[in-house]
């Protein structure tokens, strides 16, 4: 037989007949086929990592497992395990080439595995590619498998490869929130609700309750993601385990385990996990809640930072490019609107995932697919959009000192820390004169002798308003 670099394509069959396949191809006729049937959004299951090694890892597993229970000779088992290894390793992942979003439930994504490792299992055993009497990708990859048991548990384990990596960005921003909030500790503002200024605050803490949000969100987030360590493997077609050995969920889940060290579980009930996903939606409503809470922060740092003459100018953040072409001298909040952007991306694909979760039927869920386009996108978007508020925006955020002390100062809203001493129809007269005067709290509650000038200096220390007093008539 001439080799593949001689020859142009190799003939491979299937249910509907004979496709010929480029010789070079690590992948068939099955694949093929999917290429063809799903041109749908451009973007390829090898473009997910975390999809391609964690279906490596698992035919990795199910093929110790078959050797374990005395279905897969040896020599079958030690190429397959090589070849997955490889692709672990972040070989091969260009010839993962299906669609992300396909019709099939995820067919078409399992058979482009089990094709691939089979032809470099084949190559590692001294065979050529499409040599299937030797190593068959259904009857020796995918024994004791199936799609709907094999695609939910790569999904699981992509998701958790994506969700720690997540995590620890998460983290990072919000240490530099922290940082931040330490160094803005002795900054007096005024704080606002409704828009309208309320009373004061430290800059500091302002930005200690933007790293505190992220800090719960890092909790949500691992909680939710200790539902994806329930996996159904062994499950096979509808959850029965059929044609698989009565040990082997229990086996490969063991190896899986082993193989990946994640610490998944088999499901106490096969088929009620092949038809549930309920685990996807928690961690998209976890990761919607993120989205949210990360948004509002950025809308937070793009009012505070408005200006630069006639906003709040209260800090300012690094400039990162020129913000218009038309405008000389414009500078705009481009980090974090693109952090809106992408919370209003993951904010659709909860709704996505949702709506795909609920059209499942009977014994399986067809839409998996979009589940996983949808929830890797809003993985991995969410995880760059931290990274870059954290390195191109927070780390360089400035405080504009003068301008917050003057607005404490000239506020109206420091009278209702005199609300104690004063009571509150004579803060009140006080607020009004002040606001249609244009003079002072402090000058007009001398004036009108309602403290002698030590007591209300006392009360008016900053560190005195930033916090819960002891009022003492």
């Amino acid at each position: 037989m001439p080799e593949d670099s001689m020859t142009k394509t190799r003939s491979e069959h299937d249910l509907l007949g004979d496709r010929n396949v480029p010789a070079k191809a690590y992948w068939g006729v099955h694949t093929l086929r999917a290429v063809e049937n799903f041109p749908i959004s451009g973007q390829t299951i090898g473009q997910v990592p975390d999809l391609v090694v964690a279906l490596a890892c698992i035919k990795q597993a199910a093929a110790l497992a078959n050797a374990d229970l005395g279905l897969l000779k040896p020599a079958r088992r030690d190429a397959i395990v090589a070849a997955c290894e490889e692709i672990r390793a972040g070989k091969l992942h260009d010839q993962f080439v299906v669609d992300q979003i396909q019709g099939g439930a995820g067919t078409s994504t399992n058979m482009n595995a089990n094709e691939v490792i089979a032809n470099r299992a084949l190559e590692i055993m001294g065979y050529h590619k499409g040599e299937y009497a030797h190593l068959h990708p259904n009857e020796h990859v995918n024994q004791s498998q199936s799609t709907n048991d094999v695609y939910p548990t790569a999904l699981k384990l992509a998701a958790w490869f994506g969700i720690h990596r997540l995590i620890l960005a998460m983290g990072t921003l919000r240490g530099a929130f922290a940082e931040k909030a330490v160094e803005f500790a002795d900054v007096l503002k005024m704080g606002r609700t409704q828009l309208q200024e309320a009373v004061p605050m430290t800059l500091g803490q302002e930005f200690n309750a933007f790293a505190i949000m992220l800090g719960e969100d890092e909790l949500r987030l691992a909680e939710a993601a200790q539902l994806i360590l329930e996996i159904n493997l062994g499950a096979t077609a509808i959850g029965t385990g059929i044609t698989a050995h009565p040990d082997y969920a229990a086996r490969v889940c063991a190896r899986l385990a082993e193989v990946t060290g994640v610490p998944v579980v088999t499901a106490a009930d096969l088929v009620e996990a092949t038809q549930d996903c309920g685990a996807f939606v928690q961690v998209s409503g976890v990761l919607k809640r993120v989205a949210v809470k990360l948004s509002k922060t950025c809308n937070d740092l793009r009012l505070l930072s408005s200006g630069p003459r006639a906003g709040f100018a209260e800090i300012n953040l690094p400039a990162r490019q020129a913000g218009s072409s038309i405008m000389p001298g414009k500078v705009n909040p481009v980090i974090p609107e693109v952090v809106n952007q992408v919370a209003f991306e993951v904010i659709g694909n909860d709704v996505t995932i949702s709506f795909a979760a609920e059209a499942g039927q009977l014994q399986l869920n067809a839409f998996e697919p979009i589940i996983a386009y949808s929830l890797f996108r809003s993985v991995s978007h969410l995880t760059a959009a931290c990274n870059t508020l954290e390195d191109h925006c927070i780390r360089g955020i400035t405080a504009n000192r003068e301008k917050l002390r003057l607005s404490v100062e000239t506020s109206i809203g420091i009278v209702t820390a005199l609300n104690p001493y004063i009571g509150y129809a004579n803060a009140t007269e006080v607020a009004l004169e002040a606001h249609h005067t244009g003079r002072g709290v402090y000058e007009l509650v001398l004036e009108k002798g309602l403290l002698p000038k030590a007591r209300l200096d006392a009360i008016l220390r900053p560190e005195e308003l930033t916090r819960p007093q002891k009022i003492v008539a």
